[in-house]
């Protein structure tokens, strides 16, 4: 069988803790074809229903792997965390397999880099993710807020005083504050995309751009 590489391929997700449902429960809204694997027969069960394909079997076993197709996937998830050895097991026949893209769950930097010397192409940290983010949300005016790199976060928030009362383009937040507007969200009405002539008022949700500090520091200004 070949391998469909394209971006409507199917993902095999390995793991069906919070992260690896999730991941699932996202593809299948998305219309992803999805095989979900588990040794836990209630988790099968239960998810049955809810995704396009789910069995029963032990991903560590490189002939179990195979035997449900394991090497005709173009994406695999690994999304099993408790148990490192297991997840490096699994990680280690997917690559056996030639899977083209793997990404797997870490728990930690030390489980990570070993993850990613036996040839994960992306390791994730769902916790850290999560802690970070929450850190943003609890700490200022953030609404919402991710972080895609050091140089590169997204936030939507409610605009401090300095971002309002005139046209963008006189307000200068990006040679101030380092930061974009890339949105606007009024009550009632849907987002649109901010443009120099935009005016935001007091009522008003922002999308800013820029780096995770800068973003901070504008969330923190005066009201």
């Amino acid at each position: 069988m070949a391998i469909d590489k394209s971006a409507d391929a199917p993902v095999l997700v390995i793991g069906l803790g919070r992260f690896g449902a999730s991941a699932a429960d996202k593809l299948e809204q998305l219309g992803r074809e999805v095989l979900v694997v588990d040794t836990d027969p209630v988790l099968v069960q239960k998810w049955a229903g809810r995704v396009t394909h789910v069995v029963q079997a032990d991903a560590r076993d490189l002939d179990a792997l195979t035997q449900i197709g394991g090497q005709d996937f173009a994406i695999a998830i690994v999304a099993v965390g408790s148990s490192v050895e297991g997840s490096v097991l699994i990680t280690a026949n997917l690559v056996d397999l030639g899977v083209p893209q793997i990404w797997a769950k870490a728990m930690s930097t030390s489980h990570g880099k070993i993850l990613e010397r036996i040839g994960a192409h992306h390791v994730v940290y769902p916790e850290a993710e999560s802690g970070s983010r929450i850190a943003h949300l609890v700490s200022g005016q953030v609404l919402d807020f991710v972080e895609f790199d050091d140089e590169l976060s997204l936030a939507k928030l409610r605009p401090p005083k300095v971002a309002r009362g005139g046209a963008l383009s006189g307000l200068g937040l990006r040679r101030r504050f380092g930061i974009t507007v890339v949105g606007v969200t009024s009550p009632g009405e849907p987002f649109v995309y901010a443009g120099a002539d935009t005016v935001v008022g007091t009522d008003d949700v922002i999308v800013v751009s820029g780096t995770a500090t800068d973003i901070d520091a504008f969330a923190r200004l005066g009201q």
